[in-house]
């Protein structure tokens, strides 16, 4: 049996056992519970407050976690991770009053600055030469300017959308974010043993999230130009069709590269193309 803690609630927690069902793990979850346990796997979930997360899993009280990269950071723990997992994608971010003139980060020498994250913010402020005052607070950072605490705050950002609501405007990137696993330096075999079937089902289902499996009807003439085209796992796999002349081609292409290929599918002459989103992808 492995433990794992995630997030007690919020996007990252929704993410986080989005994933782990993903990964064909069944589990019984409830906001009244603190812990489950999974039905079909060796693994107990732990629903922990994302800022403690880093040090249950060094000192052993869980094996393995999901947080959040800008936590790990923070927390100065980033020996600990081991994958990222592409998702719950946000940025530590700069923002100032929509009404203060801010011309670049110098302008923010000796002013007070609000943050839940002093240590990434410090680091980036010594990287830029820029010496601040900076108050340590956890939660409602951005309101801070309007009760006259700090003239800028350093605060989480995704959509952008609370910064507007509480009349502040974004000016520098601190730090980009996503979530990763991490895992206890010392674990057992046994827990390793788990712990490596776990990562490969994860590395399964996000290698199946940015590909797509294609299937086209093209003319024999035109197979060698969609072969170049469609190099899949290892080279597309083509099937003759009943129709004398004219051949079926199956294979999988980036998500990032899909639309352009597409393109260039039909200008190479084929026909009838279908897209089938992967589930799980093993190499």
């Amino acid at each position: 049996m492995i433990r794992l803690a995630i997030q007690k609630s919020g996007r990252l927690s929704e993410d986080s056992l989005n994933l782990i069902r993903e990964c064909g793990i069944s589990f019984i979850n409830s906001s009244l519970k603190l812990k489950t346990e999974a039905t079909n796997f060796p693994l107990e979930i732990l629903f922990l407050r994302d800022d403690d997360i880093p040090g249950y899993v060094a000192d052993g009280v869980a094996d393995i976690g999901i947080v959040g990269e800008n936590v790990l950071v923070e927390e100065g723990k980033q020996e600990l991770a081991i994958q990222k997992l592409g998702f719950s994608k946000c940025r530590l971010s700069i923002a100032v009053p929509k009404s203060a003139e801010y011309r670049n980060i110098q302008d923010l020498q000796d002013k007070n600055l609000a943050t839940s994250y002093p240590n990434l913010l410090q680091a980036y402020l010594t990287q830029q030469g820029v010496t601040a005052n900076i108050h340590t607070i956890s939660g409602s950072v951005e309101i801070a300017p309007s009760i006259g605490l700090a003239d800028a705050i350093c605060d989480i950002v995704s959509s952008g959308s609370t910064l507007i609501s509480n009349g502040l405007r974004e000016v520098e990137s601190v730090f980009r974010s996503e979530a990763v696993l991490i895992s206890n330096t010392e674990l057992t075999a046994e827990k390793t043993r788990i712990l490596n079937q776990l990562v490969f089902r994860i590395q399964s289902v996000r290698k199946a999230q940015k590909a797509k499996y294609i299937l086209l009807n093209a003319p024999n003439e035109a197979i060698p130009t969609i072969k170049s085209l469609l190099p899949g796992m290892k080279a597309p796999s083509i099937l003759p069709l009943a129709e004398e002349g004219w051949s079926s081609v199956h294979s999988v292409v980036n998500e990032d590269d899909f639309w352009e290929i597409i393109e260039k599918l039909r200008e190479a002459g084929a026909q009838g193309i279908l897209v089938v989103p992967i589930e799980k992808m093993i190499l």
